[in-house]
């Protein structure tokens, strides 16, 4: 991981706690990719591009509201089993 996937500018704030608080949250974004990184082995740009077509959709068709969880291949439920997240999640 390269210091530019930061990603903390540009910094459109100019007051000291707007600043502190967004150099904050940039490097709790880092601190988490790493620990996920680190816990799956994957890239953590190659593990978004993975895991970013498992997504749930929502049907409500007269009232009736239907979940449609997506189906999970074995090597992403792997992944997400490292990360903590059980079949049906």
């Amino acid at each position: 991981m390269s210091k530019t996937d930061l990603r903390a500018r540009p910094m459109f704030h100019r007051a000291r706690d707007a600043i502190e608080a967004h150099l904050t949250i940039v490097f709790t974004a880092l601190a988490v990719a790493r620990c996920v990184q680190d816990e799956t082995g994957v890239a953590i740009a190659r593990l978004v591009k993975q895991l970013r077509p498992l997504r749930t959709s929502t049907i409500a068709i007269n009232g009736a509201v239907q979940d449609f969880p997506p189906p999970i291949g074995a090597a992403d439920q792997e992944r997400l089993s490292r990360l903590g997240f059980e079949p049906g999640y």
